[in-house]
């Protein structure tokens, strides 16, 4: 019997037929050509944002949306503790303090009613992570930044094509930031956007973007040579990864689709064990549309937790918690702040268990999965 993996990377289309076109035809492998275009051009089209740029992943993402709102050294960012290091270091890496807050234990999303808590003098932006692709309360949080005069980041990496009362996740603040890394729904194996929504950002945006050069302007005929005018880095992704992107998206319905019914699968084969209260489920608000990203259990505590994952090892499923908290890091500590307990994010770490789900499962896959989770739970 073969091994379920947590995660397996895939080809839906004609990602091979596109990578030869980019060398055999364009002739382009360096980034900003034919198919990064097709890919921005793709991004504003479905998302309804203004600009959208191709980055090498989502990390670079996140740290040009740090250089747009102009953080720096001794700056403070909100942001959750329950998040993967890239939401942190980004900030960081420009010598601002990230503040840690808590989630809600419903969403495991930031939790807006603490937000205002960790708010100082020093504060410049909020970044909330949507988690598994469950929309953060967006209104909420949009309100508390427009009262405080900071910006807002999303970190959307997990959230490709869920919305918020309509709305696409990465769209609603200031700036998005989403993630084509292999285990997203996706994918190009490494890969990135940012989403500039505030239309007086996207000058700058393209200079940074293009290693702090009007090189953008140079190609628009807006300038008559290019030169370096401000800081910037190389963030562009090579063409053979949006080549390879360019497929995934033109395939990006029928990809969520699958995703969604294998989550919605797993819900339904799950439901007795939640209803006898042995694990809890996802939880999803009725303004969000999600993506089926990540589909995971709640179970009691750490020590279940660590007996579930090695009873489906031994089975041949691979089975992941998800995350350490931040400010319990080493790093954590020693770069950013904790001005208040954060007890759901250190309860949560502990119970969580994320499941195998990915495009090419079929629903055998995940009848077994459910059946080892029942066998585990019931004895038989």
């Amino acid at each position: 019997m073969k091994d379920i993996p947590f995660n397996k990377p895939f080809i839906a289309g004609k990602e091979l037929e596109y990578i030869t076109r980019a060398i055999n035809e364009n002739g382009h492998l360096s980034g900003n050509g034919p198919f990064t275009l097709k890919c921005q051009e793709w991004m504003e089209s479905h998302f309804g944002t203004p600009k959208a740029l191709m980055t090498h992943s989502c990390t670079a993402a996140l740290e040009m949306a740090a250089l747009l709102c102009d953080i720096g050294p001794g700056d403070e960012v909100i942001l959750p503790s329950f998040t993967f290091v890239s939401t942190a270091n980004a900030f960081v890496l420009r010598g601002a303090v990230p503040v840690f807050a808590d989630i809600r234990a419903d969403t495991l999303n930031l939790d807006e009613s603490v937000i205002e808590q960790a708010l100082s003098s020093k504060t410049r932006a909020i970044v909330p992570v949507h988690y598994a692709g469950v929309a953060c309360e967006m209104d909420a949080i949009l309100d508390i930044a427009h009262h405080h005069g900071v910006k807002v980041i999303e970190d959307a990496a997990q959230s490709f094509n869920s919305t918020y009362k309509g709305r696409h996740l990465g769209t609603i603040g200031d700036l998005g930031c989403l993630s084509f890394h292999e285990t997203k729904n996706v994918i190009s194996g490494e890969g990135g956007a940012l989403l500039v929504n505030d239309t007086g950002m996207i000058p700058r945006a393209e200079i940074l973007w293009e290693k702090g050069t009007n090189r953008v302007a140079f190609a628009n005929g807006q300038v008559d040579k290019y030169t370096w005018v401000d800081i910037g880095s190389s963030f562009l992704p090579g063409e053979l990864t949006t080549a390879f992107l360019y497929s995934q998206l033109e395939q990006s319905d029928a990809i969520i689709a699958k995703r969604v019914r294998l989550f919605e699968l797993y819900r339904e084969r799950l439901e007795a064990l939640e209803t006898r209260g042995e694990l809890q489920m996802p939880y999803q608000p009725d303004t969000c549309q999600t993506n089926g990203h990540i589909f995971y259990i709640i179970l009691a505590g750490e020590t279940e937790q660590k007996q579930l994952i090695r009873y489906l090892t031994a089975n041949g499923i691979k089975g992941v918690f998800h995350y350490i908290p931040l400010h319990d890091s080493p790093a954590g500590k020693k770069y950013g702040r904790t001005p208040a307990p954060l007890p759901v994010t250190e309860e949560m770490y502990s119970r969580i268990l994320r499941l195998p789900l990915y495009y090419e499962m079929d629903e055998a896959d995940v009848d077994r999965v459910t059946d080892c989770i029942i066998r585990f739970f019931t004895g038989t």
